[in-house]
C-alpha cells in the first residue's frame, strides 16, 4: 500500500517529466519559427538560434529519459540512452559552431546585413520568459525531490537564457541603430555558448557528472 509520502514523490516526478516534455515541444516550435524567420529575413543570429533549439530537443529527450530513470531507480548512473543522446548533442553543437563561425566571417567580409531583426527581438523576449519559468519550475521540483540531477538540469537551462539575451541584444541594436555586422557579432556569441554546451555534453558522457553550467 502506497504511503502519502510515496504518492507525493510520484506526483513530483510526473511534474518533472511534464516539464521535460514541455521543454521538448517548446524547442521544436521555437526552432521552426526561428529558422523560418531567420531564413526569410536573412538574420543569421535568429537562424542559428533556431538550429540550437532543434539540438536542444535531442538533449531534452535525454533529460526526459533521465527523469524516468531516477524515478524508478534513484541511485542509478547515467545509462546508454542518455550517453548516446549526449554524444549526438555534443557533435551537433560542434557542427553548429563551425557553421555559425564560418558564415559569420563570410557575412562580415561581404558586408551582408539582415533585412530586419524584428522577429529576433520578439522570439528572444518570449524565450527568456518561458525559460525562466521552466527554471523556476524545475528548481522547485528538484528541491522537493532533493534531486541533484533535476536541479542540475535547471542550472543548465540558464544557458538558453544567456543565448536569448545575446539574440535580443544583437537584434535590438540592429533594429534601433542599424549597426553594421551586429547580427554576425551576435551569431559569434551564440557560437561561443554552443561550443560550451557541446563541451559540457562530452564531459557528461565520459563521466557520471551533472551539469556544471553554473560554474
Amino acid at each position: 500500500m502506497e504511503t502519502k509520502h510515496s504518492t507525493e514523490r510520484q506526483r513530483l516526478y510526473k511534474s518533472a517529466f511534464g516539464l521535460a516534455l514541455f521543454t521538448i515541444v517548446y524547442n521544436i516550435v521555437e526552432g521552426i519559427v526561428s529558422t523560418y524567420f531567420g531564413y526569410e529575413n536573412e538574420s543569421l543570429a535568429l537562424f542559428g538560434f533556431g538550429i540550437d533549439s532543434f539540438i536542444e530537443v535531442i538533449s531534452g529527450l535525454g533529460i526526459a529519459h533521465m527523469v524516468l530513470r531516477i524515478q524508478f531507480n534513484p541511485n542509478s548512473n547515467r545509462d546508454k540512452f542518455e550517453k548516446t543522446a549526449l554524444l549526438i548533442t555534443g557533435f551537433s553543437f560542434y557542427g553548429l559552431v563551425i557553421g555559425l563561425v564560418t558564415t559569420s566571417i563570410y557575412n562580415i567580409g561581404t558586408g551582408h546585413k539582415p533585412e530586419t531583426t524584428f522577429w529576433g527581438v520578439i522570439i528572444s523576449i518570449f524565450s527568456i520568459v518561458i525559460m525562466w519559468a521552466l527554471i523556476v519550475g524545475k528548481k522547485k521540483v528538484g528541491k522537493q525531490l532533493d534531486s541533484d540531477a533535476i536541479l542540475a538540469d535547471a542550472e543548465c537551462t540558464k544557458v538558453c537564457i544567456y543565448m536569448s539575451i545575446i539574440l535580443l541584444t544583437s537584434s535590438g541594436l540592429y533594429e534601433l541603430a542599424n549597426l553594421a555586422y551586429i547580427d554576425s557579432i551576435g551569431t559569434l556569441g551564440l557560437a561561443y555558448f554552443s561550443f560550451k554546451e557541446g563541451k559540457e555534453c562530452f564531459e557528461k558522457a565520459r563521466h557520471n557528472k551533472y551539469c556544471s553550467c553554473e560554474k
